[in-house]
């Protein structure tokens, strides 16, 4: 896709970080923006400010984990801009711990909005996008955790996992049926968000069970990644990468350096057979 002006992108995950950035730099190439994220004031605070800078933007509340939501996004997208071209299923959690400690609350937080995020997303959407028989363009937000593995974040690593797989076989499906709507996978590296605070969002629902402790493990995950986060790269910069990727026609959206290191590590150990290396990417 070349011609962005007077199209509509919908992202998920848009009142902060890279959903915001996305959001801003589509409306910067002249894009209609429906703005999706489960914190309302936020949101409101995102769509007022591209609102102000001339942008057409329809802001909807929307928690990615519910199918009823996400549908919804759908209808009111095209209620209001009757098209959709782009969609950034952008919007993810992070939660750390062992695996065996980690409760059931944990994985379906995780899970439901990184990996059935997607899934709802592609659902939704992708009917709407082929039936208008035009170009269009989905990027799944999955992580360089979709493509590396570390201890203690055994949850966020698996939805992004997930997320790559699924997204490998869209493209070979949309492939297959020559389809003018292509697929990205977006892996970042630590970016300047905020999630590793994103339990401010967790739903009352899916809380830690009372009286729990946080093991050490995940306490020392966590704060390695706030550590890492105040050091990341800005949200800018990746959708920068975003918009290249969608002219580009290119699925791969990858970081470089260590990150791309720890990876071709893993490719390594598994076409030799190898046991795991414990490779971080520091």
């Amino acid at each position: 896709m070349r011609e962005f002006r007077g199209r509509t992108a919908v992202v998920t995950g848009a009142a902060s970080g890279i959903g915001r950035a996305l959001a801003e730099r589509f409306a910067a190439e002249g894009m209609r923006v429906a703005l999706a994220d489960v914190e309302g004031q936020p949101l409101a605070r995102a769509a007022s400010a591209l609102k102000a800078q001339g942008a057409e933007v329809l802001a909807v509340p929307t928690d990615v984990s519910s199918a009823a939501d996400v549908a919804a996004l759908a209808q009111k997208t095209l209620d209001a801009f009757g098209a959709v071209h782009i969609v950034c299923n952008n919007a993810g959690v992070f939660t750390g711990g062992l695996s065996w400690e980690a409760s059931l609350a944990d994985y379906n937080w995780v899970l439901g909005v990184n990996t059935w995020g997607v899934i709802h997303g592609i659902r939704n959407f992708m009917p709407i996008m082929l039936e208008q028989d035009t170009e269009g363009h989905i990027v799944n937000t999955s992580s360089m955790a979709g493509v590396t593995t570390i201890p203690y974040a055994s949850i966020y690593h698996m939805s992004k996992h997930a997320v790559l797989a699924l997204s490998e076989c869209l493209y070979h499906e949309l492939t297959l049926r020559g389809s003018k709507v292509k697929v990205s996978v977006l892996c970042p590296e630590m970016v300047a968000t905020q999630i590793e605070s994103s339990a401010r969002n967790r739903p009352a629902s899916l809380q830690p069970e009372s009286g729990s402790t946080e093991s050490k493990e995940r306490k020392l995950v966590e704060q390695g990644m706030a550590e890492a986060i105040k050091k990341g790269v800005p949200p800018a910069e990746i959708a920068d990468r975003v918009l290249r990727a969608i002219q580009e026609e290119r699925f791969y959206i990858l970081s470089d350096g260590a990150w791309r290191k720890a990876c071709n590590t893993r490719l390594d150990d598994i076409r030799e057979g190898r046991n795991p290396t414990f490779a971080p990417p520091v």
